[in-house]
């Protein structure tokens, strides 16, 4: 979880790779009215996430159902947001944190992703940092941060 540009699936879908587990963007599950609203550099409230966290709920909840445990990239900026999310059972959320300015460099250098680098204020002024959280920095290279993630997700993953 983090705000946009934080590396969510850069580094979430190398850690489902580490752990062997299937990999979900949470970018994939927001409606075209999202993505269009979010295109036009237009924030996103918390009437246009419901729709969107219900999608992840669902996703989270067959898992689940399954015992398949995922991983999901998604920003979960507010506390409400994550337990929703984690509301049937508990999960472990990574929180990938980094500076405003870092967000911006690299939304700049996307040219594949409808986030554009204006709405990167808007994220940080959603955001609740979390608590309950794996936190790790990532302004640093980036196999220094997959050790890190590696080891303290995996921790916490022994520990729960």
């Amino acid at each position: 979880m983090g705000v946009a540009g934080s590396g969510k699936s850069v580094i979430g879908s190398w850690l489902a790779d580490a752990l062997g587990r299937p990999f979900h963007d949470g970018d994939d599950f927001h409606p075209p009215g999202n993505v269009e609203k979010m295109s036009r550099g237009e924030p996103l409230d918390d009437h246009d996430r419901a729709g969107w966290l219900a999608r992840l709920v669902n996703l989270l909840k067959m898992a689940q159902a399954d015992e398949a445990p995922i991983v999901v990239a998604c920003s979960a900026l507010k506390d409400k947001y994550r337990q929703q999310l984690s509301a049937d059972d508990p999960l472990l959320f990574l929180f990938l944190d980094i500076s405003d300015t870092l967000a911006k460099e690299r939304l700049k250098a996307r040219s594949d992703h409808f986030m554009p680098s204006s709405l990167v204020q808007s994220q940080f002024d959603t955001l609740e940092r979390p608590t309950q959280a794996v936190s790790v920095r990532n302004d640093r290279e980036i196999t220094v941060v997959q050790q890190e993630v590696l080891i303290r997700v995996t921790e916490a993953l022994q520990n729960s």
